[in-house]
């Protein structure tokens, strides 16, 4: 009894395991894994509002990884917020246009960074990795 208490009787690892399984098997939550897998160990039974908890949680990390996004791309934080909140609203990343052009800092079009790489190469690992953002936390709260 007292293993049982300090423990608990396994139930909850199933209950977890069976999550992660359905996880794994559903093509449109696989990237999200980890995250799904990171809230449900910071969870306890008293949490309360687990509805709640899961929609700050996520928005936390959206914010925390797009931050990132920000800081290694150089890009412009206010106009990157707005595509980014844009592209929720309209359930797609835009992948041309002015908007995305927006949220790049000026660089010449045609000459290539210290780090090599030209206008056009960033444009493609930026819109790159915002697919993967989107991706990764499309549907998870609602916007």
């Amino acid at each position: 009894l007292k293993y049982r208490e300090k423990y608990g009787d396994g139930e909850d690892k199933e209950i977890k395991d069976q999550l992660l399984r359905s996880v794994e098997a559903s093509p449109t939550l696989r990237s999200k894994k980890d995250l799904i897998e990171a809230f449900v160990d910071s969870v306890t039974a008293e949490a309360g509002d687990v509805g709640k908890l899961w929609e700050d949680y996520v928005k936390q990390r959206q914010n925390e990884e797009l931050d990132r996004i920000i800081r290694e791309e150089n890009l412009k934080p206010e106009k990157t917020r707005e595509f980014i909140a844009d592209s929720f609203r309209e359930g797609s990343v835009q992948t041309f246009g002015q908007k995305i052009v927006g949220v790049i800092n000026p660089v010449s079009r045609f000459a290539v960074s210290e780090s090599g790489d030209s206008f056009d190469d960033k444009k493609a690992r930026v819109l790159n990795k915002f697919l993967e953002f989107f991706e990764r936390f499309f549907g998870l709260v609602a916007e």
